[in-house]
């Protein structure tokens, strides 16, 4: 459904990607892991076209979507959740939901849009659909950030870093509703902080350093692999998933 194939990126004079390859075929979940600075999200930046790609070619579903905007990203289905969830605050849970489908709202002018769906997938959203979003608690800012993704109606989800500032068992919680959506066969790109969880979650990942991928594999392959796990895991691995 994606591939992206050696894909350099520069913020201004430095290059931030370096001839990245990789893919995610329907109904997978793919991890990206990797330390802070990585490249992790620049990835997801780049094929959402928030940060232009200077050579290599980004495919979705057959379109070539090298050079597209984000809003044609978006009506060709490739939704992101963004880092820091990135609400209005000021406005309802309601409006904001709305906001995720504002394409479609153009589109199908002579037809309502329903947030019973997401409503039922979050039921704390429908008690709090008059709420402002700034009042809402962290984890319930993140529930709305995935639930806004949802009302554009996605063929593809792109996380990143969901669980960020979020306690553990805020975070579990978030990794339970990504996991039910995997359940569903929804197609994800994950970029996560914490790289057990996203394994634990994933088909496949990929291990970024220095803007480039440095190794991939199954998901189980790399959570056994004794470099990953002094790299990215560390000893309590196990423990901060369970």
């Amino acid at each position: 459904m994606l591939r992206l194939t050696s894909v350099n990126a520069y913020y201004g004079q430095i290059q931030a990607l370096r001839g990245v390859s990789l893919h995610v075929a329907p109904g997978e979940v793919v991890a990206l892991i990797g330390n802070n600075g990585s490249g992790k999200s620049t990835i997801l930046k780049t094929i959402c076209g928030q940060v232009r790609r200077w050579r290599g070619s980004i495919q979705f579903d057959g379109h070539d979507i090298s050079r597209a905007s984000c809003a044609a990203v978006v009506r060709l289905g490739l939704v992101q959740v963004p880092e820091g969830r990135q609400l209005f605050p000021s406005m309802s849970v309601r409006d904001n939901l709305l906001l995720g489908a504002y394409h479609r709202l153009k589109r199908e002018r002579r037809r309502a849009i329903s947030t019973d769906e997401v409503y039922a997938m979050f039921p704390i959203l429908a008690e709090r659909s008059g709420q402002p979003a700034g009042t809402l608690s962290g984890g319930e800012q993140q529930m709305l950030a995935i639930a806004r993704a949802l009302m554009a109606a996605p063929r593809m989800l792109l996380f990143d870093e969901p669980s960020l500032g979020l306690a553990p068992v805020v975070a579990q919680q978030i990794f339970r509703t990504i996991g039910d959506l995997r359940r569903r066969g929804t197609t994800m790109l994950l970029v996560e902080q914490n790289a057990a969880m996203a394994l634990r979650l994933a088909d496949r990942a990929y291990v970024i350093e220095t803007g480039q991928v440095v190794l991939d594999g199954a998901a189980d392959d790399l959570l056994a692999n004794e470099e990953v796990k002094r790299a990215y895991l560390g000893r309590g691995y196990r423990a901060v998933w369970e």
